[in-house]
């Protein structure tokens, strides 16, 4: 940005004054259904994510690095 936009803007240097907001599109998927679906993938996630957890602790557990 230049110093003179800079100055223009009081010297404020929020980033949001300098970088744009993306256009988003409306998907048309209601947001009931959105955030089922949504949900159920993070479920999906963080329960794959508690099984890596186990296997990187038993892992360390076998170096002899446990906690």
């Amino acid at each position: 940005v230049p110093l003179a936009e800079i100055a223009d803007h009081g010297h404020v240097l929020t980033p949001g004054r300098y970088v744009g907001a993306e256009a988003v599109e409306d998907d048309d998927e209601a947001f009931v259904d959105k955030m089922q679906r949504l949900t159920e993938q993070l479920g999906e996630q963080m329960a794959k994510g508690a099984e890596l957890d186990a296997v990187i602790r038993k892992k360390l557990g076998g170096l002899g690095y446990e906690f």
